[in-house]
């Protein structure tokens, strides 16, 4: 028996709750994300690390997003593959 949807919202709602599973706030989109918040040569030094630990070449890491926050701490999101098997 398949399942009918009353509304257009009613369908939008059913397909939101299978694309997000309860309690995770990020899309499931095979991404790993890590974000820091750290002073400006802190955060060059964690970036660095990063990409010494997940070499670009295997697992496609970059920084994705960043910005400078008033305190002058900069705030970045890193992102790469779960794994290069």
């Amino acid at each position: 028996m398949a399942i009918r949807n009353k509304t257009p919202g009613e369908l939008a709602e059913r397909l939101a709750r299978r694309l997000k599973p309860a309690g995770e706030r990020r899309p499931a989109d095979g991404w790993r994300r890590d974000s820091f918040t750290l002073p400006r040569e802190m955060a060059r030094e964690k970036a660095r690390e990063f990409f010494n630990d997940f070499p670009k070449a295997a697992y496609m890491t970059e920084i994705e997003s960043w910005r400078e926050l008033s305190d002058g701490q900069i705030e970045f999101t890193m992102r790469r593959l779960p794994s290069a098997d």
